[in-house]
């Protein structure tokens, strides 16, 4: 072909990223500054240089995030209400209605709903927990309860992205991502931010644990706490070590000659993710192996505890055993921050009660209260818990007022409600013995001490050392951070 016809036929990218012209590289220069892999020879030193300082000595080394997905009544559980129940079954005031929005209520008809719950201190301090949270209670002074959460979403896959990402849209990072993103996973041999679920699951899924326009190697890695820790992470039959090394050596240098060639810092994400998986195979069914636990251990958590009897409840999943599975997984959690996992996400569905409240928020209670309870006890005996923050909650709280769709002669269960919820943190740094915030007489509205989900996560950040303010990455154009345009850090938490 005429040397002048290949030069007309190159196409507009090919001229801007040839060396020639110079555009390209100046770009490419002034994207790989910014994101502090200019000076990387290769992906393996790119991976580590995207690893950040914190802002401030952190106080936090690890979080365990126990998310109650479906959202748990907190006038049922944590919020006693006496003038709720003492005007069960009348309309609520007509101001109260026209603020709130509902999923299935229908304002016209609907009662308040009191709890048939009974409360009591708990503590030195005094901290009030219904009777079907015993052991939560025992750990009173321990917890820093925040009675004054709201937000703005009020159905569920909304709610848990915000309570998650700290805004309510796909394809933004969470938490865990943020967290590791910010200061990098201690552990060599599993990931930085691991997943762990029991019962249903949740409305949004793998969405809770994505990494967003982050790299890949900053999303959640989902274990199951029995078998297999992650699925296919055992070699093939017939597959021995040296030849799977032997392969993954030369994917590495395949990968590597690509990234000398465009830069792109997925591909230090990939090369690091294939690595990990290697060092995982030996390392995560280690983690998942109790047979070193004690027994006086694993009975404090209630490993191997038995269903209740009944049928069809609302937190549970037909044919296993979610009371066991819950209680592993509070086990594991303590197991995997003492291995330098970074952030641990436990996910536990669902707390969706429109109907049947007394049956199956007893079933939740119970299947959480004890293992959640045991959890922190062995974290402080271990001089693990001022270290690792224990964090408890849902997307939002549920209406004081009963679910009243369908034309439903009695009102046994609760709609979703966003506007005033209750939340549970220990360790960390945190204050313990603590209730912060007040909601109103029926547990409808704050009146002291708001908290956004917003702030919620920059004190979180906080405590680990990072200013929310700063904590950035930019993508199309614009920083982004967990706590969006929001977000202040709530001294009076912090001891």
């Amino acid at each position: 072909m005429n040397p002048a016809d290949t030069y007309l036929a190159r196409t507009r990218r090919e001229f801007l990223t040839t060396s020639a012209s110079g555009i390209g590289g100046i770009a490419l220069g002034s994207m790989l500054a910014r994101d502090g892999v200019l000076g990387a020879a290769s992906a393996a030193d790119a991976h580590r240089f995207t690893a950040l300082q914190p802002h401030a000595e952190p106080r936090a080394k690890a979080c365990i995030f126990i998310f109650m997905a479906g959202a748990p009544s907190h006038v049922d559980l944590f919020d006693p209400k006496p003038r709720l129940n003492e005007l069960h079954g009348q309309k609520p005031p007509q101001s109260l209605l026209k603020k709130e929005r509902f999923a299935f209520i229908k304002p016209d008809s609907a009662t308040l709903l009191g709890s048939p719950r009974k409360f009591s201190p708990h503590g030195e301090c005094g901290m009030e927990f219904c009777d079907l949270l015993p052991h939560l209670g025992s750990c009173a002074d321990d917890l820093l309860m925040v009675r004054s959460l709201h937000s703005e979403e009020f159905n569920h896959h909304p709610g848990q992205l915000l309570m998650q990402c700290g805004v309510s849209r796909f394809g933004m990072p969470t938490m865990g991502s943020w967290v590791n993103y910010g200061l990098g996973s201690p552990s060599e041999n599993l990931p930085g931010y691991v997943v762990l679920t029991a019962g249903r699951g949740s409305s949004g899924g793998a969405t809770l644990w994505q990494s967003g326009f982050l790299p890949s190697n900053y999303a959640g890695v989902l274990f199951r706490n029995t078998g297999e820790p992650v699925l296919n992470l055992r070699n093939p039959e017939g597959l021995p070590p040296h030849l799977q090394r032997a392969g993954l050596d030369t994917l590495r240098d395949l990968n590597q000659h690509r990234y000398q060639e465009v830069h792109d810092p997925e591909i230090a994400s990939r090369i690091a993710n294939y690595e990990l998986a290697n060092r995982m195979q030996s390392a995560a069914p280690e983690l998942v192996d109790l047979a070193g636990e004690s027994k006086k251990t694993l009975a404090m958590y209630g490993v191997g505890r038995p269903e209740p009897k009944g049928k069809d409840f609302r937190g549970s999943l037909p044919g296993l055993n979610t009371y066991d599975t819950f209680a592993r997984n509070c086990l594991l959690a303590r197991r995997m921050v003492e291995r330098g996992v970074r952030f641990i996400n436990i996910v536990h569905a669902s707390w969706d009660q429109h109907s049947e409240l007394d049956k199956n928020i007893t079933y939740n209670a119970h299947a959480v209260d004890q293992p959640i309870a045991a959890l922190i006890k062995d974290l402080k005996q271990r001089g693990l818990l001022d270290s690792t923050m224990v964090v408890w909650g849902a997307e939002f709280g549920r209406t004081p007022l009963g679910e009243n769709r369908g034309g439903r002669k009695h009102n046994t269960g609760r709609d979703h409600h966003p506007s005033a919820f209750t939340m549970l943190l220990a360790g960390g740094g945190l204050k313990g013995g603590m209730v912060y915030g007040k909601s109103d007489e029926f547990g409808w509205g704050i009146e002291e001490n708001p908290v956004h989900v917003n702030d919620l996560h920059a004190t979180m950040l906080h405590q680990f050392g990072l200013d929310h303010l700063k904590l950035t990455y930019r993508f199309q154009g614009r920083d982004f951070r967990l706590t969006d345009v929001g977000g202040r850090v709530i001294q009076d938490w912090i001891s």
